[in-house]
């Protein structure tokens, strides 16, 4: 884990998960699971991407729906807004990673008042690479901005975010926990967007 975050400060590339990162998390994905006849263990994509083609299209369906009203419903997380301006302020290329479809993230982006801050051609859903924890999402946006993924910092909330910014070769930013889950994948951790918010202004200061 890299001891000072004040090597962020010269970080240019940031990529965010979207749900439970920039917003508020609101999946129950117990019942998501549930309602879908998934079991506790099993990762939902992966369930479904296994299924015959009839039953993963109807469980896909569901799905969509279900997460429509979630992204415009969408609240940002505390702090979001104040980070992705700060680092759009200073010329930063930004991008999103998500789980979600990539209509559903943009509607997501939009309800939070941060869809101007995204070029969309960076914004990357489910349908547009393997699902995190692969990397695959990161190295396009690598490529789309021309510089190796060791230069772009991965912000999220969960394992499999910093999982596929280990697997690519990124930095990790572990946010909105109050401690640090999983130290061997986090480069850095912050309680919220709005610490590393701070953290950020603190360091131009």
């Amino acid at each position: 884990m890299t001891s000072s975050p004040h090597a962020l400060a010269d970080r240019r590339h940031w990529v965010f998960d979207l749900d439970g990162t920039l917003t508020v998390a609101v999946h129950d994905f117990a019942a998501i699971r549930r309602a879908l006849g998934i079991r506790d263990d099993e990762d939902i994509l992966v369930h479904i991407a296994a299924l015959p083609v009839h039953e993963a299209d109807a469980k896909r369906a569901w799905l969509l729906e279900h997460e429509r009203g979630l992204a415009q419903a969408s609240r940002p997380a505390a702090g979001a807004v104040a980070l992705v301006r700060t680092l759009a302020a200073r010329g930063c290329r930004l991008g999103i990673l998500t789980r979600n479809l990539r209509e559903l993230a943009l509607l997501s982006l939009e309800a939070i008042g941060l869809a101007d801050c995204f070029d969309p051609g960076d914004v990357l859903g489910r349908e547009d690479a393997l699902p995190k924890p692969d990397p695959a999402g990161l190295c396009l946006l690598a490529g789309r901005w021309a510089v190796e993924p060791a230069r772009l910092t991965m912000v999220g909330d969960y394992a499999y975010d910093l999982a596929c910014a280990r697997a690519a070769g990124a930095q990790a930013v572990l946010v909105n926990l109050p401690g640090n889950r999983w130290p061997d994948l986090a480069d850095w951790h912050f309680a919220d967007c709005r610490s590393l918010a701070a953290a950020l202004g603190a360091m131009a200061g």
